[in-house]
């Protein structure tokens, strides 16, 4: 996946270890609300914990009834993260990557030192790898490092794309639009059902991740070392085809977001995680944006 803290986490990803113990308890699929525990455990009315300093309460047969009646406690309530979270937070990192690349594209003007936005772009390139590792591989997320990882590669992006449109005016505009049309027409697919991550879609994504990984780093090799000069192994219409496998792989990768946020939803996990949720889409998003951005790039030449 785009972010590795789904897979590990067993709200997000498919704990086996956990389901498996679901299925012999015969508990459903979804996890308890924080702070309750699930029906049939120590601790529920009309049971006696060994811990308990107090005898149970007896409750009268018209108060269970009443209390039977009452509505379930939503979501919100109980502390359980929803869509709406998700929503929020994935507007406030975005909000944060737009406003510090604003930042980095006028810094020049706005400092009066025009040579200042190749030391932003540098800043923001290894604090937004260094903070995207660990944010990545943290157990808890932490809303700080997240929205820090945001003005990092904010920076980035601003000093990158103001760059491009030096070269090719009004490539950054398309890329944006072709990001954002791409990112709307996932999502109605994905909630339409016609696209669903299943195991062997799945498999298929990771696998095509990792063989892309292998083909950048070996092409940013030749391109550092001068054997290759350009876009290296990414010229031509071989660099076209690409791009354009690139810009598949990375809207794959977005319905597994889009699942494993749907997953950690019904599985009733804690509201803090819609800051991993934010994190992950963020991060598939902006390789998106970087890809179209490339191969718009390409397409110019």
């Amino acid at each position: 996946m785009s972010n590795p803290y789904f897979t590990n986490d067993p709200y997000f990803g498919e704990s086996e270890q956990a389901k498996k113990q679901r299925q012999q308890l015969g508990v459903p699929n979804v996890a308890p609300a924080p702070g309750q525990q699930a029906y049939g455990q120590p601790g529920q009315y009309g049971s006696y914990s060994p811990t308990s300093t107090l005898p149970p309460v007896p409750v009268a047969a018209d108060q269970l009834e009443q209390q039977y009646r009452m509505p379930a406690a939503g979501a919100a309530e109980t502390g359980r993260m929803t869509y709406d979270d998700v929503i929020v937070k994935t507007g406030l990192v975005l909000g944060t990557i737009v406003a510090f690349g604003a930042f980095s594209w006028f810094a020049p003007s706005l400092l009066g030192m025009p040579a200042i936005q190749t030391p932003l772009m540098i800043v923001g390139l290894i604090g937004g790898l260094v903070l995207g590792l660990v944010n990545a591989f943290k157990r808890e997320p932490s809303a700080g490092l997240i929205m820090a990882y945001a003005a990092f590669e904010g920076l980035f992006l601003g000093a990158i794309s103001s760059v491009f449109e030096s070269q090719w005016s009004g490539i950054v505009a398309q890329a944006v639009l072709a990001t954002v049309a791409t990112f709307v027409a996932v999502l109605l697919l994905f909630r339409s059902g016609k696209v669903r991550n299943t195991p062997r879609f799945q498999k298929i994504v990771l696998t095509a991740l990792v063989g892309y990984l292998i083909f950048s780093l070996v092409n940013l090799v030749l391109m550092w070392t001068g054997v290759l000069d350009g876009w290296g192994l990414r010229s031509g219409w071989l660099g076209v085809l690409i791009g354009v496998a690139a810009v598949v792989l990375a809207a794959a990768t977005l319905v597994i977001d889009f699942d494993s946020i749907q997953k950690g939803v019904r599985r009733g996990a804690p509201a803090r995680y819609a800051w991993s949720a934010a994190f992950g889409l963020a991060v598939t998003l902006v390789w998106m944006y970087l890809e179209f951005l490339r191969l718009l790039a390409i397409l110019r030449n």
